[in-house]
């Protein structure tokens, strides 16, 4: 694997990590203007704590799956779902380091894994999906 190919590698995984959590910051706007409004700022920052790690399964799917289909479709045909799985592997090591300078707890370990266990299958299919159409080089 050149630099080059690795650079795309990292910067999908940085690039899916600042979606997600940008996706979860617009649904704690929408759910603190819609859903709940007029409330403190306390009660926001600990529905916010209850709710990332839902958001970044629920959001982390479709980011995954088209952003490994993409990044896929820059490698060889049968390279294809290894950068994909690639980008997971990046995503995780990022995710894990948070989490766990974060502290953990039961709870968060178990979302989690739930979270990066849809990632990885996402992953894999974006780069199925990605070796089955037209290459071209990066």
């Amino acid at each position: 694997m050149n630099a080059g190919r690795l650079a795309w590698i990292i910067g999908a995984a940085i690039f899916i990590l600042i979606v997600n959590v940008s996706l979860s910051v617009a649904y704690m706007v929408f759910y603190s203007y819609l859903i709940s409004p007029g409330r403190d700022e306390q009660f926001y920052q600990e529905h916010i704590k209850i709710a990332a790690p839902y958001c970044s399964i629920f959001f982390g799917i479709p980011l995954f799956y088209f952003v490994c289909r993409w990044i896929g479709g820059k490698w060889e045909k049968e390279f294809a779902v290894k950068a994909s799985i690639f980008v997971w592997i990046v995503y995780l090591l990022i995710d894990v380091t948070v989490l766990v300078a974060a502290g953990l707890t039961l709870k968060i370990v178990v979302l989690a894994a739930i979270s990066l266990a849809t990632k990885f299958v996402s992953a894999y299919f974006g780069g199925i999906s990605a070796s089955r159409k037209n290459h071209s080089s990066i």
